[in-house]
C-alpha cells in the first residue's frame, strides 16, 4: 500500500516510483486513448483531454504515464514529459523501416485467437516474441470455445506446440474461463492482441460489464471479422481485483520488432539445449558437437519448432539491418569480403 496524493489513480497502476519521478509542479496522468494531436488521459480528477506536443521524446502511446501541467483557471493541460516506461510493446511500421509503439507499461500480452478459425502457430510465436521483447509475459487466450466452438479444439497439441506458454480457454458469451482471466489480470495491465474478429472486444465488454467496445459479425466463409475497434483504448476493470485492459484493433499482419533474445525466450527449449553445444558460438546448423542438431535428429526437438526459431531469428536480423543504415553498410562490407575470400579459395 502506498501513501499517495492521487488515490484515484492507484487502480490504474500508479506507484510510488511514478510519483517520485514527477517534476515539481506536475501531476500524473495515464494515457487511455491516443487521438493524434490530442490525448485522452486519466488524471486524479477524471478523464481529461491533454494536448500532445511534437517535441516529446518519446512520443506518448496508450498506457504511458505522463507528467502534466495544469493551466490555472482553465481545463487545459499540457504534457511536461513521458515518464520512464517499464515495458513497451512495438510492431514493425508499415514502411518496414522502424517500430510503431502499440502500448506502454504492460505486464501481460493476451494473444487472442478464436477457435472458430485456424489457429496459426507462427502468428502466436511472433506475438509472443514481441511480448518478451517488450518486457511483458505472453498468454494465449482462446476465445469462442463454448458449445460447438470447442469441437476440434486440440488443447494438448497447442500446449505441445507452445511449451511454457500459459493457455486459457474462454467463451465470453457462455462465461467460460472468465474467472481465470480476472484472476490473471488483477492488479496488472494487459493488452489484447489478435486478428479482427477474434473476440477481443466481446471479451473486453464482458469483463467490464458494459458495452465499452464496438463488436461486429464475422464472415461465415472464413470467420474473418471487420475492424470494429478503430483505436487502442485503456479500460479499468471493475471488482476487488481490478486491473487494466487495453483493447486494440485487429492486426492484419504481425511485423516483428524484437531482438534475438526475445525469439530465444519464445523457444526457450532451444537455448537450453544450446548450453550443451561443443562451441560457444555454435550456429546450430552443421557444427560438430551441436546439441541442438542432436536433439533435432533424436526427435527431442520438433523440427517445426526449430524451423520457426530459425525463421524468426533471420527476420529480426533482417529488420535490424533495414532499420540501421550503419548496420546495413557494415553487413554489406562483411558480405563483400566473404565473397572475395570465397572466390580466392575457389581459384586456389
Amino acid at each position: 500500500m502506498i501513501t499517495s496524493q492521487f488515490p484515484a489513480l492507484e487502480p490504474y497502476g500508479l506507484s510510488a516510483v511514478h510519483q517520485d519521478l514527477l517534476p515539481a509542479g506536475t501531476e500524473p496522468a495515464r494515457v487511455i486513448r491516443h487521438d493524434g494531436t490530442t490525448l485522452l488521459a486519466m488524471t486524479a480528477t477524471g478523464p481529461r483531454v491533454v494536448r500532445n506536443s511534437a517535441r516529446l521524446d518519446p512520443q506518448p502511446t496508450v498506457g504511458d504515464w505522463l507528467a502534466i501541467r495544469l493551466t490555472p483557471g482553465s481545463d487545459e493541460a499540457r504534457v511536461d514529459q513521458v515518464l520512464p516506461r517499464s515495458s513497451l510493446l512495438r510492431r514493425q511500421s508499415a514502411d518496414e523501416t522502424g517500430a510503431q509503439a502499440l502500448a506502454a507499461n504492460v505486464d501481460l500480452v493476451l494473444i487472442t485467437c478464436g477457435v472458430d478459425r485456424p489457429i496459426r502457430a507462427g502468428r502466436i510465436q511472433r506475438i509472443a516474441a514481441q511480448a518478451w521483447d517488450a518486457g511483458a509475459t505472453p498468454v494465449l487466450v482462446l476465445t469462442k470455445a463454448g458449445g460447438s466452438g470447442s469441437v476440434g479444439l486440440d488443447l494438448p497439441r497447442l500446449e505441445l506446440e507452445h511449451p511454457g506458454l500459459q493457455v486459457l480457454v474462454t467463451s465470453a458469451l457462455e462465461a467460460i474461463g472468465l474467472a481465470e482471466i480476472r484472476d490473471l489480470l488483477a492488479g496488472r495491465t494487459a493488452v489484447l492482441l489478435g486478428e479482427s474478429g477474434a473476440g477481443k472486444s466481446t471479451l473486453t465488454n464482458v469483463l467490464l460489464g458494459r458495452e465499452a467496445a464496438a463488436t461486429g459479425t464475422v464472415r461465415t466463409g472464413d470467420a474473418k471479422g471487420r475492424h470494429t475497434t478503430t483505436a487502442r483504448q485503456l479500460h479499468l476493470l471493475p471488482g476487488p481485483g481490478g486491473g487494466v485492459l487495453i483493447d486494440t484493433p485487429g492486426l492484419r499482419s504481425v511485423g516483428l520488432v524484437a531482438d534475438s533474445d526475445a525469439v530465444d525466450a519464445t523457444f526457450a527449449e532451444i537455448p537450453d539445449l544450446a548450453m550443451g553445444c561443443r562451441f560457444v558460438d555454435c550456429a546450430h546448423l552443421t557444427e560438430p558437437g551441436c546439441a541442438v542438431m542432436a536433439a533435432l535428429e533424436s526427435g527431442e526437438l520438433a523440427r517445426e519448432r526449430y524451423e520457426s526459431w530459425r525463421r524468426l531469428q533471420r527476420e529480426v536480423a533482417s529488420a535490424a539491418l533495414r532499420s540501421s543504415p550503419h548496420e546495413l553498410r557494415r553487413y554489406g562490407k562483411q558480405f563483400s569480403r566473404m565473397a572475395k575470400e570465397a572466390s580466392v579459395r575457389k581459384r586456389s
